[in-house]
């Protein structure tokens, strides 16, 4: 019966030696593909913290576009307007002096009327010229954060689930 016993233990002990090597093997290879999945998602989430800060430089650089367009146009809406107000007093002064010279009240009357309907036609001709140019000012200025705006719906619409 010795005989019997050592058999049935090495065949437990031989049993035991698999089952513990099929073990190890097995934990080894769930840590491995566990250690995998770590690192990729690892990678994605390095990855998407790269796109999305590349992305809000992105954003900043057409907020500083927009600006300068807005302020530099600005500018220039405001020399323009500046120009044509120095035009008007400078007209204003010429017709002034040329009503001095007048000899009847009929003579300035026409003069003036004259002069005030032309005053008018060019700031109103003016007025609309300069509206003109603040519209394409506006659209300008922010056309840089129009395009940055379609650019993250197109994102937003790549990366949200389909329905």
């Amino acid at each position: 019966m010795a005989a019997e016993q050592k058999v049935a233990r090495l065949a437990t002990e031989s049993n035991t030696t698999q089952a513990t090597a099929q073990a190890t093997d097995t934990a080894r290879e769930t840590l491995q593909a566990g250690a995998s999945q770590a690192a990729k998602a690892s990678e994605g989430v390095l990855r998407s913290a790269e796109d999305a800060m590349e992305f809000g430089r992105g954003n900043l650089e057409a907020i500083t576009q927009a600006a300068q367009t807005y302020f530099a146009g600005a500018q220039d809406l405001g020399r323009q307007t500046l120009a044509l107000m120095q035009q008007l007093q400078e007209e204003a002064m010429q017709n002034a002096r040329s009503l001095a010279t007048v000899r009847s009240i009929k003579d300035a009357t026409e003069m003036q009327t004259s002069f005030g309907r032309q005053t008018m036609e060019k700031l109103l001709s003016e007025t609309s010229r300069l509206q003109e140019a603040s519209f394409r000012l506006a659209e300008q200025s922010t056309a840089p954060i129009a395009q940055r705006m379609t650019l993250a719906m197109e994102r937003m619409s790549r990366t949200s689930p389909s329905a």
